[in-house]
């Protein structure tokens, strides 16, 4: 089936392109969404009227969303999780669960859907795309630590601590005073 894109589709095509698609995808999918329409004769003379109108559209929205862009671009996201011997999680790091850290960092609402990633189940550092628009697809990187090796850093950091606090401070760090107090000041 041959469809005409009135708006653009990822993985797909720009607004105004024709392209060949499954029946099935095109009727239960494209053309209920209103993301195209049967290209037939008649569609296809709107084609320069529904490429402007994409163009706009498209440059209104990555305006929108360039303050979006940059404040997730670069962004630094840590996870702990059990991990089985082989360096595997039990269970994995969902797209939903990037979504939600990131909105918590940013005070931005961030959709699921946006997170071009599959669950993430393996330990290390892994480089995330956010697709906010058709062009504007920042990266973020996620490191995903075990439990084990979070719970011995929180045990390090916490024997720095007390070290620092229990160190007493030499003679030479202890403030002199070299004034004397006259009895005036005392009373």
């Amino acid at each position: 089936m041959k469809v005409l894109l009135i708006r653009d589709v990822y993985n797909l095509g720009r607004a105004g392109e024709i392209k060949k698609v499954a029946n099935g995808y095109g009727r239960n999918f494209l053309i209920p969404q209103k993301l195209a329409v049967i290209a037939t004769p008649g569609a296809l003379r709107q084609v320069e009227k529904i490429q402007q109108a994409a163009e706009k559209r498209r440059i209104a929205l990555n305006e929108e969303m360039a303050g979006v862009a940059e404040k997730i671009a670069g962004l630094e996201l840590t996870f702990t999780a059990k991990v089985g011997e082989t360096g595997r999680l039990y269970g994995s790091i969902t797209q939903q669960m990037i979504a939600d850290a990131i909105s918590d960092k940013t005070r931005l609402e961030i959709d699921r859907h946006w997170i071009e990633s599959q669950p993430l189940r393996e330990v290390g550092t892994h480089d995330v795309k956010v697709r906010l628009t058709f062009d504007l697809i920042p990266e973020v990187k996620v490191t995903v630590i075990s439990e084990e090796e979070a719970e011995k850093e929180q045990k390090a950091s916490k024997e720095k601590g007390k070290e620092e606090k229990t160190k007493l401070p030499t003679i030479d760090e202890i403030p002199s005073f070299t004034e004397p107090v006259s009895s005036e000041q005392q009373e």
